[in-house]
């Protein structure tokens, strides 16, 4: 009408069937024609920067590729796209992470101490964690300009409800995952700062760690805690190699080392009669010796590590208290254990001290394979209808070696929130948190073997040996059986073991019969059924 030819929008849906195709619906790499005004010559656009001179199909691979740039290189789309400040920024903290990834992969492969150390200690835990946090709110906020950049508005609807779509799902994952992985390690980071100890971490004694595990057992019936059972977890500090001794609730004439505070209060052992057994010294130092353990936050576990000590001539260096009210939740925790029973135990039993009258028998534990929960675990641990306290200490060694089995890396994982909440909740123990990065170590090497078992008890002693010990005998059994659990006595015990006419898997030491503890079988023959079991 004015002498003018009408100008006709490049992206135009649809064209006449004379028009040439939009270089960039035909995926060309180059630049498009962009509108040209009245008396000037043709200038060209590229549609990364300016994608309204581009077709909806370059719009459409636009839209897609900034995204994916965003989603597997956080700051490309930025930089292609024009806003190189922020995309060349992007980029350092990409690359920064991905080397402190590299760092942390290469240390949980070759030296996983050091790793465990940055995510436990408090100060290096809450950097890493304010690190996944700002990470997490970063990549949020490239996806969300992203977004900005790609205009959704010049996007055909279809691709445009599917590019939201994607975005949104793209920060869930990335920005998701960083948060949740943020809050885990908050998780483990209160763990470890309720449960554990400070302080510097303590060295292995004669090439072994000796943790004194006690179950606390609290009852309406008891006066005051008493540890119900009562082990040492030693672990050779080189192989993982790892013994459980079980010390019996009712030893007698418990001696004490000489630089112990209890060592003057009884100089010939806690013998003050039948009361004087082993689990009742918790109760006597808590309730009338405490003043010995001024600088102890429980002096009871620590006179217990003075007993144990004396009863095994080993250093122990810390103790680990379990309360058993709350163990029926840890197993819970653990997803359960499984353990191949050898003879029924009930659920209930025994007798009412306030009445004298037996208590009600709720169910039994078959033999079998079973998968416990915790609850079943729990009574299957403690049940005294029908057992010698030698047949639950059996059983308490199998459900120990059961859950060692369970703490597996994936399941500690998949169940790491429950584990620490529920830890924190029965666990007390004087290990200091700075020790987990060596522990952490031992615990993966400690699978690799099998978990030994020794006692001061039946089935390697007479029945009569708690009530009438020979101390230095044991003591010296221990140290037979505990250098059998190294790389070097076990090489040494499998030769002698070939040697052996019948394959004879122990020796006699004194009254003992002693089991090598690369060998835990239980002497069925010394063990009711009810306390006969193993770990499948």
């Amino acid at each position: 009408m004015n002498g003018r030819s009408s100008r006709v929008e490049p992206d135009l849906p649809d064209r006449a069937p004379g028009d040439a195709a939009d270089p960039a619906d035909a995926g060309s790499p180059g630049a498009v024609r962009g509108l040209d005004e009245p008396g000037t010559p043709p200038r060209l656009t590229d549609p990364l920067r300016h994608p309204e001179h581009a077709g909806r199909s370059a719009r459409a691979r636009r839209a897609w590729t900034l995204l994916a740039s965003t989603l597997l290189v956080p700051g490309s789309a930025q930089l292609v796209a024009g806003r190189r400040a922020t995309g060349r920024a992007a980029l350092k903290v990409v690359v920064a992470a991905w080397a402190a990834l590299l760092l942390a992969l290469l240390s949980a492969l070759a030296w996983r101490t050091p790793l465990v150390w940055v995510l436990t200690n408090s100060v290096t835990s809450l950097a890493v964690i304010a690190g996944l946090v700002g990470l997490a709110a970063g990549w949020a906020y490239l996806f969300a300009d992203t977004l900005r950049l790609i205009r959704p508005g010049l996007l055909a609807p279809k691709v445009r409800r599917a590019v939201t779509l994607a975005t949104v799902a793209a920060v869930l994952v990335t920005s998701g995952g960083l948060g949740w992985s943020a809050y885990l390690l908050s998780v483990a980071r209160g763990a470890v700062s309720d449960v554990f100890a400070g302080g510097l971490p303590f060295r292995p004694s004669e090439g072994r760690y000796n943790i004194l595990l006690m179950g606390g057992d609290a009852d309406e019936d008891r006066t005051g805690l008493r540890p119900d059972s009562m082990s040492v977890v030693s672990i050779d500090a080189r192989s993982g190699r790892t013994v459980s001794v079980s010390l019996p609730r009712n030893l007698q004439n418990t001696p004490f080392p000489e630089d112990s505070p209890l060592h003057e209060v009884y100089p010939e052992g806690f013998d003050c009669g039948d009361e004087c057994i082993l689990n009742a010294l918790y109760t006597d130092v808590t309730n009338n010796h405490a003043e010995l353990y001024p600088d102890a936050a429980d002096p009871g576990a620590e006179a217990m590590k003075d007993a144990a000590e004396g009863i095994t001539g080993r250093e122990i260096q810390a103790y680990a208290m379990v309360d058993m009210s709350g163990f029926e939740q840890l197993i819970d925790a653990l997803g359960g254990v499984t353990i191949d029973v050898g003879g029924r135990v009930p659920i209930g039993g025994g007798t009412d001290l306030a009445t004298g009258l037996p208590n009600e028998i709720f169910g039994w534990i078959e033999p079998g394979v079973q998968h416990m929960d915790g609850y079943t675990a729990t009574w299957y641990a403690r049940s005294r209808e029908g057992a010698t306290d030698y047949d639950r200490q059996a059983r308490q060694r199998c459900v120990q070696a059961a859950m060692l089995e369970q703490l597996n890396p994936v399941n500690v994982v998949a169940r790491f929130q429950e584990l620490a909440e529920s830890g924190t909740q029965v666990v007390q123990t004087d290990i200091p948190g700075s020790q987990l990065g060596g522990f952490v170590d031992l615990a993966l090497k400690a699978k690799e073997h099998e978990l030994g078992q020794y006692a001061a008890g039946p089935p390697f002693y007479d029945p009569s040996f708690p009530t009438y010990p020979d101390y230095a005998q044991f003591q010296a059994d221990l140290d037979r059986v505990l250098e059998e659990a190294t790389d070097r006595g076990a090489r040494e015990a499998e030769q002698d073991a070939r040697a052996l006419a019948g394959g004879a898997a122990g020796a006699r030491l004194g009254s003992a019969a002693v089991v090598p503890a690369a060998l835990p079988v239980l002497p069925a023959q010394e063990l009711t059924p009810n306390g006969t079991c193993s770990v499948p």
